[in-house]
């Protein structure tokens, strides 16, 4: 029994290799924020690109959920893209509009239930999640030290849309890990300024790619 839980981990480590990236909006739920020089749309695309290249460098597999910056597409088919690719993570990218500033790390940890009464997402899916987020966060906790601002883990019952459904709709359709990312409060100057530099995007997209490793990495719960 002990090889046979080696194995299984070691088969969870070496085959842990795809990654499904949702840069966000637009959506059912509109096109997102705004800064004053920038929008959500243009960051996340530019991020999630980055985000893919350093990856496929370290040898992972990516899948995008969308091929254009502008592309419509709604959160349940981003979810089923993720889905389909068999990804070990599905990290969704966003910037917040808020009083605050940073990067916060959401994800689900209990049933939701969407508009059209889909529930979601399953036992499995919410442990493995957990787990993922916190390895995302420790991760970030090191690479962001001293170069950008990191909010406490929250859960989706912490946003607008997971107050009211328990759940994001991308999470309750979700059927592998899945994280929620906002990036930073792209309302927030000093925010703004920071992820549309080219040093400072550069320092974020390796602190994602040494996350998202990671996350990939936690272990199996037996």
């Amino acid at each position: 029994m002990r090889w046979l839980v080696g194995f299984l981990l070691l088969v969870q480590v070496c085959g842990a290799q795809t990654v499904c990236i949702d840069p966000g909006h637009p959506s059912e739920v509109g096109r997102g924020t705004r800064g004053r020089k920038t929008t959500e749309i243009r960051v996340v695309w530019e991020v999630a690109n980055l985000l893919a290249e350093a990856l496929r460098k370290d040898g992972v597999k990516v899948v995008l959920t969308k091929s254009a910056e502008e592309q419509y597409v709604a959160n349940k088919d981003r979810a089923r893209i993720a889905n389909e690719s068999g990804a070990d993570l599905f990290i969704r990218l966003h910037c917040d509009a808020a009083s605050g500033s940073g990067l916060t790390v959401y994800h689900p940890d209990r049933v939701g239930t969407a508009k059209d009464g889909k529930r979601g997402p399953s036992a499995q899916v919410l442990a493995s999640s957990t787990r993922a987020a916190l390895a995302f966060q420790a991760s970030l906790a090191k690479s962001l030290k001293g170069v950008f601002r990191l909010n406490p883990l929250k859960t989706d019952r912490q946003t607008a849309v997971g107050g009211k459904q328990g759940a994001l709709t991308g999470s309750i359709y979700s059927e592998v890990p899945v994280v929620l990312i906002e990036l930073c409060v792209l309302t927030n100057r000093k925010d703004e300024a920071f992820i549309t530099s080219k040093a400072g995007r550069a320092k974020l997209v390796a602190a994602l790619a040494r996350g998202v490793l990671a996350a990939i990495s936690a272990p199996l719960a037996f």
